[in-house]
């Protein structure tokens, strides 16, 4: 799948990229060296610009290989990095996935997250015929379970096993 650029409203949703023209790889690692990012997303350091590099490449292959969506949430007149929001775990023949969303912390609170997430939303319903979507985190992150809330996700609960972070996971659900 080759990845498609999403107008978000108010931002725009657009591949990661690490090129001449637009390079996300500091503002990556800001956000990475955050510690409450650090807190929830603990598969990934980015640390330098090589693994930053890495990071940025990873997203694409997801793409070309029809495991993840991927999306930089982008300011429309610069095109700055504000944040990542995804579809992963992707099976179109089963039309399930699961989102993802993080936010820099500089841009947190600012209703960025529900933007992104409800126009990466629209698009796995409509643009790839998903009728199922999941929306997983750790109990103490109450700013995700506002966004699942107002991105129409249905509570389901805490999922049996812990998150790699100790902390239940909960679990909420939206069909398209």
């Amino acid at each position: 799948m080759e990845p498609v650029e999403i107008n978000a409203g108010t931002y725009y949703l657009r591949q990661l990229r690490a090129d001449r023209h637009l390079d996300d790889r500091p503002l990556l690692m800001e956000a990475f060296a955050d510690p409450t990012h650090r807190k929830y997303v603990l598969n990934y350091r980015l640390r330098t610009l090589d693994e930053a590099t890495e990071y940025v490449a990873l997203r694409a292959a997801q793409w070309a290989g029809d495991e993840r969506c991927s999306w930089a949430i982008a300011e429309p007149t610069s095109g700055r990095l504000l944040g990542e929001v995804g579809l992963r775990e992707l099976n179109l023949d089963a039309a399930y996935a699961e989102a993802t969303i993080w936010v820099h912390p500089a841009e947190r609170g600012k209703g960025i997250a529900t933007t992104a997430l409800s126009a990466a939303l629209r698009f796995g319903f409509g643009g790839l015929g998903l009728t199922e979507v999941s929306y997983r985190y750790e109990e103490s992150n109450a700013a995700s379970a506002i966004v699942a809330e107002r991105c129409g996700f249905t509570r389901l609960g805490p999922e049996d096993e812990l998150a790699p972070t100790g902390e239940r996971l909960i679990r909420w659900h939206r069909t398209s």
